[in-house]
């Protein structure tokens, strides 16, 4: 085998195994929008606030090891300047507000490989809705949500990785 062959050979090694696949096909991603609103006409945004909910009555959830808030906020900041926005504290054209939940008692009916029958299982969830609200009139201009699966020990990055995911598909949803 010559050089050349070798080295094309390494690289190719090199993209397979420094991929790190991101599990994300779990993740379901909706949102829904007012029909009157026309988005292209807005071109600031203020924070309006965030909030988190834990449910875990057995204390399974495990916190992560970043500031999740700062990182959710900064992920809809980028895909809100993408689209032209910025962010101001002056006479904003919409507000900006976002929730986030983690269920680590939810159940799902899942079939026994065996017995063929239908029983309930462990599925914590997690989900994120982000809100754009008319600052005038305070009604909701557009609501974006996404859900997955609660992951068992992922790191830091697959976190990260997840979230960017689910935050800038829902924010594609937002009509032009």
């Amino acid at each position: 085998m010559n050089k050349f062959n070798i080295y094309i050979l390494a690289i190719g090694f090199l993209l397979i195994t420094g991929c790190t696949t991101v599990p994300i096909e779990d993740i379901q991603v909706e949102a829904e929008a007012d029909p009157k609103v026309k988005f292209s006409g807005y071109k600031s945004y203020a924070w309006l606030g965030s909030v988190g909910i834990l449910s875990d009555p057995e204390g399974r959830w495990k916190q992560p090891e970043f500031d999740v808030d700062t990182e959710i906020r900064f992920l809809i900041d980028r895909e809100l300047r993408k689209r032209g926005l910025s962010e101001t504290s002056n006479k904003p054209d919409m507000l900006v507000a976002y929730a986030m939940g983690v269920d680590m008692d939810a159940i799902k009916v899942k079939e026994n490989p065996e017995t063929k029958k239908q029983m309930l299982k462990n599925a914590p969830k997690g989900a994120l809705l982000v809100i754009l609200v008319d600052p005038e009139t305070q009604y909701v201009m557009w609501l974006g949500s996404a859900s997955a699966d609660v992951q068992k020990d992922p790191d830091t990055e697959i976190i990260k990785k997840r979230l960017d995911y689910a935050v800038s598909q829902m924010m594609k949803m937002i009509p032009k």
